[in-house]
């Protein structure tokens, strides 16, 4: 999901600068609320392991370039199940800023593009989370079709908003068309893995009966809405 650099360029990128200022606006609401329900320091604790996770994802797991963008394995859906997604918002932001400061300076000027990118599917993804699973439900109660739901939800996201940067930056051309439509194939190719990584680790948390009621975990993850 990394924007190759020069794709968007010049007086275009600007645009990029007011979504990611909205989306980090949006986040900050989310704080709130989860300060108010959950504390200060159970969102720092979730925020934090959540930035460290997403950095492995961006620098340890596979990646590879694929037509305007590259394919990464960044786990969206899981990281929303297992911390909410205020914590998810504010991982994949510092995780994506130390990603750029620390190996890829040249992804820096596409930060609010990629920022923008991870963070909109995220909340649209906790919205339709909302929708299909029951409020009865424990996150580590659902089931594959849910959880393929949600990474459909996050990765589709992802291609569709690299597919607007894309033909924003350098317009309806066919190669251009060409080089999205091979991203989006690949790209799409996680989905097949995402909710069995989901459903491993919802396991794994379900047999770990001292983890319900961490502070390090969305309250969600054992207990009905």
């Amino acid at each position: 999901m990394h924007i190759e650099p020069g794709i968007v360029s010049g007086a275009k990128i600007l645009l990029s600068y007011g979504t990611a200022t909205a989306a980090l606006g949006y986040t900050a609401l989310q704080a709130a609320t989860a300060i108010r329900r959950d504390g200060a320091l159970s969102l720092a604790l979730r925020a934090l392991i959540s930035s460290v996770l997403v950095f492995c994802f961006f620098e340890v797991l596979p990646h590879h370039p694929v037509g305007v963008s590259e394919v990464h394995l960044i786990l969206g859906s899981t990281l929303l199940l297992l911390f909410g997604a205020a914590p998810a918002a504010i991982g994949l932001a510092t995780g994506l800023l130390l990603q750029g400061l620390f190996f890829a300076p040249f992804d820096l000027p596409q930060y609010g593009i990629n920022l923008t990118t991870l963070l909109v599917p995220l909340f649209a993804t906790a919205t339709l989370a909302r929708g299909i699973i029951p409020a009865g439900t424990a996150y580590v109660e659902i089931g594959y079709l849910q959880a393929l739901k949600l990474s459909v939800a996050y990765q589709g996201g992802i291609v569709v908003w690299v597919a607007f940067w894309a033909l924003y930056g350098h317009g309806v051309n066919a190669q251009n068309l060409q080089d999205v439509a091979t991203f989006g194939a690949a790209y799409m190719s996680v989905v097949l893995l995402e909710p069995l990584i989901d459903l491993a680790v919802l396991a794994v948390a379900k047999a770990s009966h001292r983890l319900r009621g961490s502070i390090a975990l969305e309250k969600r993850l054992y207990e009905a809405a």
